[in-house]
């Protein structure tokens, strides 16, 4: 019987109200925290039997990885537990829409729009990068935008710190076909400049209303970003714009914009707005082994009740 209903409580604090959204391991929950009487999202981990402690794995990883990382355009993580055997996520419930649902309803986008959710999504990925952290699956399922237009980047369940080894099954390539980079494509490491030539599909769709890269099977869809050039962009479009999404496209890494905050600049975005990024609103993450396992003992221990 599947325990995640409508009323269900997490760690003795977490209440969940509403599922919101599913994911390939894992549901997002609209709740209510208990204890400090605030909405929530809650992300609880789907039980699968034959990938169990690689997914666990995976989803502890982005307890950690998203919290080290404090910025406006960056779901905050409010707290990690398990309760029996249910590995769950808290984070903030961000009140508003997933970029590919507004794209399903009305693409393409004005430039205007594109110009201020990438440059939001850029000054994001600086802040991981920053802290060394790849997203590695940029899309626009996990680039909410609010009513008021403020752009927050979520999920971070294939993250990976540069300087740390991830998860992966031999032979597995982790991201979405559709946003994926040559490189890893290839079979190579995602960085930084990974995360930049996705940022510029999801750029390249919002501008012409269709995905530059889609030939009907992942496999096709995955060679197709090795191979093949990605199609012009219509000639309305401004020349920065069409520029900087041809930069972000680039086949070699070394080619693509020196880093996001270069791409939040040529954007349009202020110094105001690109100072949370120069002011490093991140914490790096410098944690060993150990450490990881003494911050999620603490979380569980936070998230656990009192015994009499």
């Amino acid at each position: 019987m599947n325990r995640l209903q409508e009323g269900f409580v997490l760690g003795h604090r977490y209440r969940l109200e509403k599922r919101i959204a599913s994911g390939g391991m894992a549901d997002v929950w609209a709740g209510t925290d208990d204890v400090l009487q605030r909405s929530v999202a809650v992300k609880v981990m789907r039980p699968d039997a034959d990938h169990e402690r690689l997914f666990a794995l995976r989803f502890r990883d982005e307890a950690v990885h998203s919290a080290g990382l404090m910025h406006t355009n960056i779901a905050t993580v409010f707290d990690y537990g398990e309760d029996d055997g249910l590995a769950f996520l808290v984070q903030e419930l961000v009140d508003g829409e997933p970029l590919s649902k507004i794209l399903a309803e009305r693409a393409p986008l004005d430039s205007g729009e594109v110009r201020s959710i990438l440059g939001q999504a850029a000054l994001a990925l600086g802040v991981a990068h920053e802290a060394r952290v790849v997203h590695r699956d940029v899309k626009p399922a996990n680039i909410l935008v609010r009513p008021d237009g403020v752009v927050k980047l979520t999920d971070f369940g294939i993250a990976r710190a540069l300087d740390a080894s991830g998860h992966t099954q031999h032979g597995e390539m982790l991201g979405t076909p559709n946003y994926i980079s040559p490189e890893q494509a290839l079979g190579h490491a995602a960085t930084g400049a990974s995360d930049l030539y996705a940022l510029g599909v999801v750029g390249h769709e919002m501008l012409s209303g269709k995905r530059p890269f889609d030939r009907g099977t992942p496999i096709a869809t995955a060679l197709s970003h090795v191979n093949e050039p990605p199609p012009p962009l219509p000639d309305e479009i401004p020349q920065d714009l069409r520029e900087l999404i041809a930069d972000c496209l680039e086949k070699d890494p070394e080619k693509r914009p020196a880093n996001a905050n270069d791409i939040a600049v040529r954007l349009g975005l202020g110094d105001q707005e690109a100072m949370g990024l120069a002011l490093g609103f991140a914490q790096a993450l410098t944690s060993s082994a150990g450490d990881l396992e003494d911050q999620l003992a603490a979380t569980q221990f936070m998230a656990s009740p009192v015994q009499d």
